[in-house]
């Protein structure tokens, strides 16, 4: 099945171990009404008035029929573009809404069957009547929940699809697509995509598009950032060395004695190291494509006032750009956020990193260590302390 009726209680149409066995990474899927009677959270209005802020990635793509031309323009945009744009043929789009408005950020909840260090964030976009950003492919997996309004999707489901891209646009479009399946989604419906599928959408009335994408970091991108890590750590001391050399035959040849010495040097770094590369790993992937930096509290309350506080009703929310995940070691375990890491009892690491509040009850039943990451995480701006029935 390609097209399956999502429920209240199984938003995928079926058990997420069967989703996870047999669509996954493998082949799409339409679920209708994954999310019944959805109301989105935000109006176009919202968005435009997000992608005129200065640290929101904002982008907006214009397609001309008669020349069959493409436009991208990036943001932050002025308010006063929005009253004046045409009512068909053009695209807004706004990354990491997620991290901008909780209501948004509630939807990635729906989304615990996957692990929540790969969800990336929520994309979304408004289109006029016609709008589409054209046929494409996305090197990750992504679900289309439609939020408002009607989107046509056709996909190229069939086996070795054309890849080329039209050397004529800025945007990395298809220059073929043939497509197998074509769907009219309403409020409610999703789409999920596994990486390499072409697809392309176009509104047929002004619409809404809420695209979860995953973090899906390239082979080049892990290896260049495991490198800067290992190399970083190397110890001087630790060289290509070669006690045991024999006069060569050819004093010109690199031999294949050379190139043992050649990787044992490497091996010597700790390449496959299961914790050394376990904790990198942790870091790495805590702010992989983060969307914006957080910074440290200019002046962060002492320990005596935070616990008060909180006491008193006060909460620790976490910073909706911080990203927290943990580890399991041989001795307790590693929780991330951000890049930092501290080491703590497996029960801390999975509560903080499963709340994104901390109240006096959750603080309170921390270990010793888990109260101190979480006093470091706000003396470094990873949590906001907000007094009871304060907005962030």
């Amino acid at each position: 099945m390609i097209e399956v009726l999502g429920t209240t209680r199984q938003l995928l149409g079926m058990t997420a171990a069967r989703f996870l066995r047999d669509y996954w990474q493998k082949r799409p899927l339409l679920i209708r009404q994954a999310f019944t009677g959805f109301v989105s959270p935000i109006q176009p209005e919202d968005l435009a008035g997000l992608a005129c802020e200065e640290m929101a990635l904002s982008r907006i793509v214009s397609h001309n029929r008669e020349n069959d031309r493409w436009t991208l323009r990036n943001g932050p945009f002025q308010e006063d573009e929005f009253p004046g744009m045409p009512d068909h043929d053009w695209t807004l789009l706004v990354q990491d809404v997620d991290k901008w408005d909780a209501d948004i950020r509630r939807v990635l909840q729906r989304f615990d069957f996957l692990p929540r260090w790969r969800l990336d964030d929520i994309m979304v976009s408004f289109a006029a009547t016609g709008g589409s950003v054209g046929a494409h492919v996305d090197q990750y997996d992504v679900f289309l929940l439609q939020a408002q309004g009607q989107r046509r999707w056709q996909i190229d489901a069939g086996p070795n699809p054309p890849l080329a891209f039209r050397e004529d646009a800025e945007l990395k479009l298809l220059r073929e697509f043939v497509p197998t399946h074509d769907w009219i989604l309403e409020p409610g419906d999703m789409l999920y995509l596994p990486p390499g599928v072409p697809h392309h959408g176009v509104a047929v009335n002004p619409c809404l598009t809420f695209s979860v994408g995953m973090r899906a970091p390239s082979s080049a991108d892990l290896i260049s950032d495991y490198l800067d890590t290992l190399v970083a750590d190397a110890d001087e001391s630790m060289r290509y060395r070669d006690a045991d050399l024999s006069p060569p035959r050819d004093a010109n040849e690199i031999d294949a004695d050379a190139m043992k010495r050649v990787v044992a040097a490497l091996n010597a770094l700790r390449i496959n190291d299961p914790d050394k590369l376990g904790d990198w790993f942790g870091r790495f992937i805590t702010t992989y494509r983060a969307g914006a930096e957080v910074v440290p509290d200019d002046d962060p309350r002492s320990r005596i006032e935070i616990e008060w506080d909180l006491e008193h009703g006060a909460i620790l929310q976490l910073h909706p750009f911080s990203r927290m995940a943990w580890r399991r070691g041989k001795h307790g375990a590693t929780l991330f956020c951000s890049g930092l890491q501290f080491q703590l009892p497996v029960r801390d690491a999975r509560r903080l990193a499963g709340s994104a509040e901390l109240d006096s009850a959750l603080y309170s039943a921390l270990s010793e260590d888990g109260r101190q990451a979480a006093l470091e995480l706000h003396a470094q701006g990873h949590y906001q302390l907000l007094a009871d029935g304060e907005e962030p």
